[in-house]
């Protein structure tokens, strides 16, 4: 299994950053409202959301959270990575078609309690769309 896992925090350095990108389509918004339970109609409803001050529907803000799980997951640190907590602010809508980038950059490595914090920024083209800090506890290398 070893070859499945990723950064030990012996490799990882300030600085390293990864990223993960999806264009949202709308089966993503679809299924997402369908794992996840929220199916507001902002998300869902073309004629309730020309109510809002969005005026069309919006992508869920929780997905932008979970590119940023994917990018955590499956790049840095990587598999064997425990995601510990995430703070998040959203800063602008997504919409059905968009490219959304997350990207994790380190900022701090705690070795002594194994604590890797890292900065969280999702973007749509040059638009932050939210941004934020997650920490996630990573393996030391075996002996």
């Amino acid at each position: 299994m070893e070859e499945l896992h990723g950064y030990y925090l012996e490799d990882l350095e300030v600085g390293m950053s990864a990223s993960y990108a999806k264009t949202i389509s709308e089966a993503d918004v679809v299924l997402f409202a369908g794992i996840s339970g929220d199916d507001n109609p902002v998300h869902l409803n073309v004629e309730y959301a020309k109510t809002t001050p969005f005026k069309e529907r919006i992508v869920h803000g929780m997905f932008s959270a979970a590119l940023i799980s994917a990018v955590l997951g499956t790049r840095l640190p990587g598999p064997g990575a425990i995601y510990v907590d995430q703070q998040i602010r959203f800063k602008a809508p997504v919409h059905i078609g968009d490219t959304l980038v997350a990207k994790a950059t380190v900022v701090e490595i705690d070795q002594d309690r194994r604590r890797v914090k890292l900065e969280t920024v999702c973007r749509v083209g040059d638009t932050v769309v939210a941004e934020g800090y997650a920490t996630n506890m990573v393996d030391r290398r075996p002996a």
